[in-house]
């Protein structure tokens, strides 16, 4: 299986080229460099490897939630490539891949993965290490108040991302013992979009081109403010 990855939901740009299980990645922390970025990354991965795009499978896409501008890069690029090289495309959740990439560099077993969504906001959701060490979702991916997320049941979870710089104190005082440590500056990463997405292809979870469409969260939930 080969795909191209990409992820620039968050301050992080990312892309990354998946060669049957082995994965390459360009990685740049840049809030305000994505759209000049990721087109040079992603030209990179497949110059250094030697594919040509049509070689490809698939197209992985982080669609978010994350940054709205961020977001939309990502989808944009993820359409633009699948067109023209007539490839389908696999979209993967950014707080699935926050939480993936935390359970392969800090082996975090459960994790609870919060991007800033600002407004005293938090995109949230909680995941656990399935049996192929992938991020599988509990519950639903939300958008809620800092002081509004879902307490989980057990202990021993790992917070991560953005919403834990931001809202820290308010997020430790709602899950107090449950969480056992937490560490905002992680972001999504385009290596785990790979392995997701790769994941989601094997499974038949394609999209055509235009379902590379971004997932805002903010779409699907109305939520009054000044309760």
């Amino acid at each position: 299986m080969k795909l191209i990855a990409l992820e620039t939901a968050t301050e992080a740009c990312s892309a990354a080229l998946y060669l049957d299980g082995a994965v390459q990645e360009r990685y740049e922390l840049a809030p305000r460099g994505h759209a000049g970025l990721i087109l040079p990354m992603i030209e990179a991965l497949l110059g250094d490897a030697g594919v040509a795009l049509r070689a490809l499978d698939a197209v992985a896409v982080g669609r978010g939630p994350g940054s709205f501008t961020g977001v939309r890069v990502a989808a944009g690029v993820a359409q633009g490539i699948a067109f023209g090289a007539d490839l389908p495309v696999v979209a993967v959740s950014s707080l699935a891949a926050l939480a993936q990439t935390a359970m392969d560099e800090a082996d975090a077993p459960r994790v609870l993965a919060a991007i800033d969504a600002r407004m005293e906001e938090v995109y949230w959701g909680a995941y656990c290490r399935d049996e192929q060490g992938l991020a599988a979702l509990i519950g639903s991916e939300i958008v809620c108040d800092a002081a509004e997320v879902p307490v989980p049941a057990e202990q021993g979870w790992v917070g991560v991302g953005s919403g834990w710089g931001r809202y820290a104190d308010v997020l430790r005082r709602v899950l107090g013992d449950r969480v056992a440590g937490a560490e905002a500056e992680r972001y999504p990463r385009a290596a785990a979009v790979a392995r997701l997405g790769a994941a989601a292809f094997a499974r038949g979870e394609t999209l055509p081109p235009e379902g590379a469409a971004p997932a805002y969260l903010r779409n699907d939930v109305v939520r009054p403010r000044g309760k």
